[in-house]
């Protein structure tokens, strides 16, 4: 079971595992990051955006041009930005380490 590190707004760091082939969304989501992912993953928002950790950036594989033109509408977007719900976890990303954008809400708590 790969395992994730979500680093909070305030720099806590919350690991959370996750089952081989989920999406960093749904982790996200269950580890109780303020991620909202209004279009369930269907690259219609960017309301996922995750900063990748540099070391892990290049592992992933590279977005494909919908992502990059929903990640042009996010904010505070890095060079190493990500829509979590585009990321599918392996084996390959344990230990993978995502930042949580000062700017992510999530509409759906109160």
């Amino acid at each position: 079971m790969p395992k994730v590190t979500f680093i909070t707004t305030n720099g806590d760091r919350i690991v959370a595992e996750a089952a081989d082939g989920a999406r960093l969304l749904e982790v996200a989501q269950n580890a109780d990051m303020p991620l909202e992912g209004t279009c369930e993953g269907q690259m219609a928002c960017s309301t996922c955006h995750v900063i990748v950790g540099k070391d892990w950036f290049a592992k992933l594989p590279p977005a494909s041009e919908d992502e990059e033109d929903m990640l042009d509408l996010a904010a505070g977007v890095t060079r190493t930005s990500r829509l979590a719900c585009q990321i599918t976890l392996t084996a390959a990303l344990d230990g993978l380490e995502v930042r949580i954008p000062g700017e992510s809400r999530n509409m759906q708590r109160r």
